[in-house]
């Protein structure tokens, strides 16, 4: 009983001293002080930016990305978070973008996120052809998954059979 005392005191003493040498490296991820999000990675997509370093009673601010253009950032429903966001232009080359925003008193934040490599189109193709449903491979696929739950079943039958005699 002493040594599981002991091993569940050493492994979480580990776990603890693993998630406490990953705290400067999540600190210093956002010295920004900028949050840039995008649902897409394609030309055209809206990205959001906010922020929470202008102060709880700032509530505007003027944005502006190398990419897009100016942009402005309002107060939203929790009190001290600036949110605006900016359309991805069409054509935009691949590369990073820079997004600088500045709030009263002074403050000016710049960050930089990763612009789209290109627009996706069509199906993805994963070495198998044509990522389209086509009825003959259906319809391979079906007799396959048919067959292979048949063979399954004369075996079982056949073990059953076998142990009775």
């Amino acid at each position: 009983m002493g040594n599981t005392r002991v091993r569940i005191g050493i492994g979480i003493g580990l776990t603890a001293g693993f998630l406490a040498l990953h705290v400067p490296v999540a600190a210093a991820a956002g010295d920004s002080g900028l949050d840039i999000h995008s649902r897409q990675t394609a030309n055209g997509s809206t990205v959001t930016v906010s922020t929470t370093a202008c102060g709880a009673d700032v509530t505007y601010g003027k944005g502006e990305s190398e990419a897009a253009g100016a942009f402005h950032l309002f107060g939203g429903e929790t009190k001290g978070v600036l949110t605006g966001e900016f359309t991805v232009p069409d054509g935009t080359s691949t590369g990073t973008d820079t997004v600088v925003v500045k709030c009263p008193p002074r403050i000016m934040m710049t960050d930089s996120y990763e612009l789209p490599t290109r627009q996706p189109d069509g199906a993805v193709e994963a070495g198998f052809g044509d990522a389209g449903l086509k009825a003959p491979q259906l319809a391979l696929g079906a007799a396959l998954v048919a067959a292979a739950a048949t063979g399954v079943l004369v075996r079982r039958r056949h073990r059953s059979n076998a142990n009775v005699t």
